[in-house]
């Protein structure tokens, strides 16, 4: 009999035990939950007004942008849908054509011209001397200042007359003078020697990057088998920096084929549209000629192809890395 009693009680203790437990364990589960839904929700609530801007500033006039690539727009008299036909006039426009030309020439010209001195600059500023910080930054001044103070800068620069600032320099090597960016057949190189100037410096700081990472035995081990400089920074250094270059392609490409503020500030596409490119044209399409559906179409059209060049970008590293 006592120790059937005792079975009872032992089994009422447990059960109260196990009950209390349930209980004590509810609060627990409850603040746990309150952090995980607090941890989840601050998140999205520091990134709602980027987001909300992002949408307002961007996505939106984006989707218009493409709307209106379809449509004749007539303001106060009701826009006509085209279909594709603003895509045609454009790809058959005579000025089109050549400010894609132009574009090309221009972005291959300031990618390759800003990526060989850009690597020149890393290698003459790498290091770990106090002093390099202050070139380091002295000579980064360019990519942080605005492109259409630099533009008016260079506008001056380029002053025609004898007297000008780059005429005067190029006079005592017994030079000059020249037009610059009044001659059509210097108009396009002067733009992309400013472009050139301006984005280079970006170039050297990636590189001096990818420099950083690179492991001084191959140099140490290269110098032990004899190899010359030019052997080093071919055979270690540019394979080394590979992934590097790809970035810096794929973001000087689609910086080139987007060029418009120095085009615009140093030449405005002139003169007699040697220095016209796509954004210019667009530009004067949109807001001169009032062809809003025309130079929408052409937006589109400069998105899709910096959107399949990032895609192919990324699809050729995909596929390298896979090899």
């Amino acid at each position: 009999m006592t120790a059937v009693q005792s079975l009872g009680d032992t089994q009422d203790v447990g059960s109260t035990a196990s009950g209390g437990g349930a209980v004590e364990t509810h609060p627990v589960r409850r603040r746990r939950r309150r952090r995980l839904t607090g941890a989840t929700f601050i998140p999205w609530l520091f990134l709602f007004p980027a987001a909300l801007i992002f949408l307002v500033f961007k996505f939106i006039p984006m989707a218009e942008g493409i709307r209106l690539s379809l449509f004749e727009v007539r303001p106060f008299l009701g826009d006509i849908f085209v279909g594709f036909k603003n895509y045609a006039t454009i790809l058959q426009d005579e000025k089109f054509l050549t400010a894609s030309w132009h574009t090309l020439v221009l972005a291959g010209g300031q990618t390759v011209g800003a990526m060989v001195i850009g690597f020149f600059l890393a290698l003459l500023l790498e290091g770990h001397t106090k002093s390099l910080w202050f070139v380091r930054s002295a000579v980064f001044l360019p990519v942080v200042a605005a492109t259409a103070v630099i533009g008016e800068i260079w506008r001056l620069f380029f002053y025609p007359a004898p007297e000008g600032f780059l005429n005067e320099l190029i006079s005592w090597v017994g030079l000059g003078p020249w037009e610059y960016i009044h001659s059509t057949d210097t108009s396009l190189v002067s733009v992309m020697f400013v472009s050139i100037w301006k984005h280079a410096p970006y170039d050297m700081v990636l590189i001096l990057a990818g420099l950083a990472g690179i492991d001084r035995q191959q140099y140490e081990a290269a110098a032990i088998d004899g190899a010359t400089t030019r052997q080093r920074i071919w055979n270690v250094t540019l394979p080394a920096l590979r992934p590097v270059i790809t970035i810096l392609l794929t973001l000087a490409a689609i910086r080139g084929l987007r060029v418009f503020t120095e085009v615009y500030v140093l030449t405005g596409g002139g003169p007699a549209g040697s220095t016209d490119v796509w954004m210019t044209r667009v530009y004067t399409t949109a807001f001169e000629q009032s062809e809003a559906g025309l130079a929408s179409a052409g937006s589109v059209l400069l998105f899709l192809v910096t959107l399949i060049l990032t895609v192919s970008v990324q699809w050729y590293r995909r596929w390298k890395e896979a090899r």
